[in-house]
């Protein structure tokens, strides 16, 4: 089984938008030979404007890529990459280091890196520190995809999980050498923003949550459908996301190019009418249901059996209403708490407080899908989200992150509304 990828999303106490939330958090940065290293310089600005005291230890290989001196400038302290320095050692100073640190971050992590982790090696400064420091190590895997899938490093992972090794990504998306997939490092902010959410808070321990994710498909003819251009990331990143705060989930997904997540029952659907089906058999077990797929509002009225062949200057299609999931799920007895999705590409405000009201949904979340730099297709997205008495926007950020936002805020909702 392939290895999913985990960002440990932790819900803060206070606001993560305040500032100064690693105030006094002593951070060792390892930083590892790939190309992503010469994002690190950023990565330490990032956590030292959140008030991180940070540490730089390098491999070689990471020299090839960022300067130390860089490192030291923005950081404010020496960088190591000697594990045989004579000075340092003279006082034990890998000892020292490791127990200065609160936390172990390692972005990038190469492939090469988490195999000598995965093995307990401990042949220079950086490895030696992993196994001598009692503070949690976090990983920020960065690599080709096909070096990802590989075996050996799935293998390791898993290994590296049970060991209780936090992972941060990788994020899906262009990678250097021109491959598109898993395996880039987390951008500079999202693994910060991260970083300062210090504990897991299970605000959905023993809740039971359907998730759809995806488009629909409506079958024309036996090769021919439509279809929109939703991708299911955020869905799934959803479902990812409330899992970690301790739900039992369950995932209706349309047809995507996703794997299905560890240890998340995922229902294959193609239709609308499929997906309302699988919807309607579970929801009544089930405390919050978010509608993120993209269902097709209409469908063929009669479907050709056999392939349509072009005859005519002109083919005309009747379509039927697809039911309604959402309303129907928000309009049942005993209703979940019930959370919608809207893409808009004019008055998006507007246009989600209507269905909001008229749906009779207890949160949505809207989305500008005429910004074709988030959203369909897209690693990042953007969110406005409103309730009753209320909205809060979650800016742009990377699916995974903006996933974990929001279901702490579902929770949030979820929470007070059963509770007051």
């Amino acid at each position: 089984m392939l290895f999913q990828p985990i960002m440990y999303l932790m819900s803060p106490a206070t606001n993560p938008k305040e500032p100064m939330q690693l105030k006094n958090t002593n951070i060792i940065l390892g930083v590892t030979g790939g190309i992503a290293a010469y994002k690190t310089p950023d990565l330490v600005r990032k956590l030292v404007a959140k008030g991180a005291k940070v540490r730089v230890v390098m491999t070689q290989s990471a020299k090839e890529f960022v300067s130390p001196l860089a490192l030291q400038a923005v950081s404010g302290n020496m960088v190591s990459d000697d594990l045989l320095n004579k000075d340092a050692e003279a006082a034990m100073g890998h000892i020292e280091l490791a127990r200065w640190a609160d936390k172990l971050l390692v972005a990038p992590a190469t492939a090469n890196f988490i195999a000598k982790l995965t093995h307990g090696l401990a042949d220079d400064l950086l490895s030696t520190l992993c196994l001598a420091t009692p503070a949690p190590i976090i990983i920020a895997p960065a690599m080709n995809q096909q070096m990802w899938f590989a075996d050996a490093t799935q293998a390791n992972l898993k290994i590296l999980e049970q060991r209780k090794i936090q992972f941060l990504g990788p994020a899906q998306g262009q990678q250097a050498c021109g491959d598109v997939g898993p395996g880039r490092m987390l951008e500079p902010q999202d693994i910060a923003d991260l970083l300062e959410q210090e504990t897991i808070e299970l605000l959905l321990t023993g809740k039971r949550i359907t998730i759809t994710a995806g488009p629909t498909r409506e079958e024309i003819d036996p090769v021919r459908y439509l279809s929109n251009h939703s991708s299911g990331k955020m869905g799934y990143a959803l479902a990812i996301a409330a899992q970690q705060l301790g739900a039992t989930v369950t995932l209706i997904s349309g047809p995507v190019n996703l794997l299905p997540p560890a240890k998340i029952h995922t229902l294959s659907v193609s239709s609308a009418q499929q997906m309302h089906e699988a919807v309607m058999q579970t929801i009544h077990n089930c405390d919050i249901f978010i509608g993120c797929a993209a269902v097709a509002d209409y469908r063929v009225q009669r479907k050709s059996n056999q392939k349509i062949k072009k005859s005519e200057s002109e083919l005309t299609l009747t379509f039927i209403k697809n039911p309604d999931i959402l309303s129907d799920v928000a309009h049942l007895d005993n209703a979940p708490f019930t959370v919608g999705f809207a893409a808009e590409t004019q008055k998006l405000r507007e246009h989600a407080l209507s269905k909001l009201q008229r749906k009779k949904l207890s949160m949505i979340a809207a989305n500008d899908v005429s910004d074709s730099t988030i959203g369909f297709n897209s690693e990042q997205n953007a969110l406005t989200v409103f309730w009753s008495k209320g909205e809060k926007k979650l800016d742009v950020a990377d699916k995974q992150l903006l996933a974990s936002q929001l279901m702490r805020l579902v929770a949030q909702r979820y929470n007070e509304d059963t509770n007051g």
